[in-house]
């Protein structure tokens, strides 16, 4: 209660899960038109009315909500358990492993995840799969330097030396002394990465190259609704304002992490 921060990044978060898991429970189908109810506006059939195809509105919320955190999450994981492993070893074991790892690291850093995006779209053709490859190899060096920070910060603390004493393999040191010490920094890390990995599928989505149609999607929302924004700017501003509150929250979530797991406060 402390953290205005971590208390409203955690109650925007458990909303759009809620949102994600409702998507289970509402039986409307997102996926079928209506032309002749196009552009509706909210009734007691359709809660939040019909995109501009004739859909019900809230079904392609909660299934958008829904394929965007498993994107996101997938994407998130392919980061963390990729570029957390190489940070340890890279930090720990130092010299030429740090070397080579780094510039591994560097180039990944360089290629965006658009790119990254279109080269797995002509290798696999555009979906949620390449999208997730995409987004999730573009977060690797953010958890890479974090780990590969706090390996280097601690492989010399007392603790550690008392293992290698002991007669720890280094493997032993990463996963029991190295990695439990880092898992604050790579929490705050991840709900970071999350909110980047919802902005980019949702990018990603509005140029084609993520969720494929008729999937719904938040980006393909926003883009569906680009062109009847001077005749109904209500499905734009539905999808939008989910995608920036849902962004908002894991940035928040991430901020009041980062006091909370702090020792030094």
């Amino acid at each position: 209660m402390r953290s205005p921060s971590l208390l409203l990044g955690t109650v925007l978060v458990g909303l759009f899960l809620a949102l994600a898991l409702a998507s289970f429970l509402y039986p409307v189908d997102p996926n079928p038109p209506a032309f002749l109810r196009r552009l509706s506006p909210p009734s007691p059939g359709h809660p939040l009315g019909t995109d501009p195809f004739g859909r019900d509105l809230l079904a392609r919320l909660l299934h958008g909500a829904k394929n965007a955190l498993l994107v996101g999450g997938i994407a998130v994981s392919v980061g963390f358990f990729l570029g957390v492993p190489l940070g340890l070893l890279a930090g720990y074991l130092g010299k030429g492993w740090d070397s080579a790892l780094n510039l591994l690291t560097e180039t990944l850093y360089a290629l965006p995840a658009l790119l990254l995006a279109l080269l797995f779209a002509a290798l696999m053709g555009p979906g949620a799969g390449s999208s997730m490859l995409a987004v999730g190899l573009s977060t690797v060096p953010a958890f890479f330097r974090v780990a590969r920070a706090g390996a280097l910060s601690l492989k010399a603390a007392p603790f550690v030396e008392a293992a290698l004493a002991l007669g720890a393999t280094p493997t032993r040191v990463l996963l029991r002394h190295l990695l439990p010490n880092l898992l604050g920094p790579l929490l705050v890390q991840a709900s970071l990465a999350f909110a980047a990995a919802l902005l980019a599928e949702a990018a990603l989505s509005y140029l084609g190259l993520g969720v494929q149609p008729p999937d719904p999607s938040l980006g393909r929302m926003l883009r569906e609704a680009q062109s009847f924004l001077p005749f109904s700017p209500y499905p734009a501003l539905v999808s939008g304002l989910a995608l920036s509150l849902a962004v908002l929250g894991f940035n928040l979530l991430g901020d009041g992490l980062r006091d909370l797991l702090d020792p030094r406060r």
